[in-house]
């Protein structure tokens, strides 16, 4: 799902750090701006429209290399189209003139949208500086990961004891309308930007929830979001203890907070580790390959990404597998997404562990994270996650070994079945 998500965001599974994926999409950026920058000098000199021809794509060729230029470039694709309605935009326009980043801004996040992938986005500096602030670990808003499903913008986790969460929002509400807003069409960085503001101010949600007679609208105040991605407690059921870790996120932090939790559950009398990915969104994949290293075995397959060639990548485990003696169970439900569909399918293939919960939300795409000079970035979908037995996660999601469902008498109740089901079985 954000990677709100952000996502208030929808979060994502992508690479961190520097060396990041070469994109053709970036290829296209920068032919698209080499050309914006080209053509508009051509149309100043003239005092005319500015027509891209077959000179102009050679000419264009000759400052990146003609064998780099992509097969539409060289032949059929003609920008004069694209010039034409720019030009139109800027002489006829009736609230003329328009900025020329508000133009430029526009194409690019077209490139994106056209490929009708809710998870490929272009993200203006503010909306990009929010995003990597949640990966950081805190934002100000209401604390709720959000996503795209079936061309509807749904709740896919209020973050605990968020104003989210303390409002009544739950996993796979279906939000209709951002204060008076229609969410129809609107893709999750456009829904963040509505529902995210300054502490201490109002959003009202209009929501749909399954199995209930009519809509409901739910204001909430926003606050100060600090995620805390891992934590973890000791239950008690017949005499033995269980260790439960929770993950509420796979950010730049929660491996090192986990390396702690679970250095005092080894020094405890654990009998057994529960680990609970309910409502956990995803974040870096490679958070998400040491958290599952600390199950596998070095050299194990912890997930593999699948590219548009066919070319398979394995990501292997690196750690030192120490609780792969205890016995482990792994909760899971619809807001489990991305990274955490990766953990729960690589312990499940690897029968490391037993999943128990609900189908998990399917989120199984790699995106690739693009930061540019002036603060914008590109996310972009370069892959899909398969499990360690070459089974598709995205739209498909994990099944789990044990399925529990949450009712809504459950959760009124402050019950949790999951969670008694996964204790009843050490």
């Amino acid at each position: 799902m954000l990677p709100i998500l952000k996502q208030e965001t929808e979060q994502c599974c992508q690479p961190k750090g520097p060396g990041k994926k070469i994109l053709l999409i970036l290829a296209c950026v920068l032919i698209a701006f080499l050309i914006f920058s080209a053509g508009k000098e051509i149309g100043r000199k003239q005092g005319q429209p500015v027509v891209v021809t077959e000179t102009n794509n050679q000419e264009l060729g000759k400052v990146i290399g003609k064998e780099n230029l992509p097969e539409w470039v060289k032949g059929d694709v003609n920008f004069s189209q694209f010039w034409q309605v720019w030009n139109k935009i800027q002489t006829e326009y009736v609230d003329k003139p328009v900025p020329e980043k508000q133009l430029f801004y526009g194409a690019i996040m077209g490139l994106l949208a056209s490929l009708g992938d809710p998870y490929s986005l272009f993200m203006e500096p503010e909306v990009s500086q929010e995003f990597q602030q949640e990966l950081k670990g805190s934002f100000e808003g209401i604390g709720a990961e959000i996503a795209v499903k079936n061309n509807q913008l749904v709740i896919v986790s209020p973050l605990v004891e968020s104003p989210a969460e303390k409002a009544g929002l739950k996993a796979g509400d279906k939000i209709l309308y951002i204060d008076d807003l229609d969410t129809a069409g609107l893709n999750v960085n456009e829904a963040v930007e509505k529902i995210r503001g300054p502490k201490g101010t109002p959003v009202t949600l209009t929501i749909w929830r399954d199995n209930e007679p009519k809509e409901r609208k739910i204001t909430i105040t926003r606050d100060t979001i600090k995620i805390i991605s891992a934590s973890w407690k000791m239950e008690e059921k017949n005499g033995k203890k269980i260790a439960v870790i929770e993950l509420s996120h796979f950010n730049e932090d929660t491996n090192s907070r986990l390396i702690k939790a679970i250095n005092e559950i080894l020094t405890s009398e654990a009998k057994g580790i529960i680990l609970d990915l309910r409502g956990n969104p995803g974040g870096y994949i490679d958070q998400a390959i040491e958290v599952t290293s600390h199950w596998l075995t070095a050299g194990k397959t912890v997930v593999s990404e699948q590219f548009a060639d066919d070319k398979k990548q394995q990501h292997l485990a690196n750690g030192q597998a120490e609780l792969k003696s205890y016995q482990t169970i792994v909760l899971i439900n619809g807001g489990s997404a991305s990274a955490s569909e990766i953990v729960a399918g690589a312990l499940q293939d690897h029968k490391i562990a037993t999943v128990i919960g609900e189908q998990s939300f399917g989120k199984g795409s790699v995106q690739s994270l693009e930061d540019y000079a002036d603060g914008s970035a590109v996310k972009l979908t370069v892959a899909r996650w398969l499990t360690p037995n070459g089974t598709t996660i995205d739209k498909q999601g994990i099944t789990p070994d044990v399925k529990v469902e949450l009712t809504e008498d459950d959760f009124n109740n402050s019950k949790d079945p999951q969670l008694e089901k996964a204790m009843e079985l050490f």
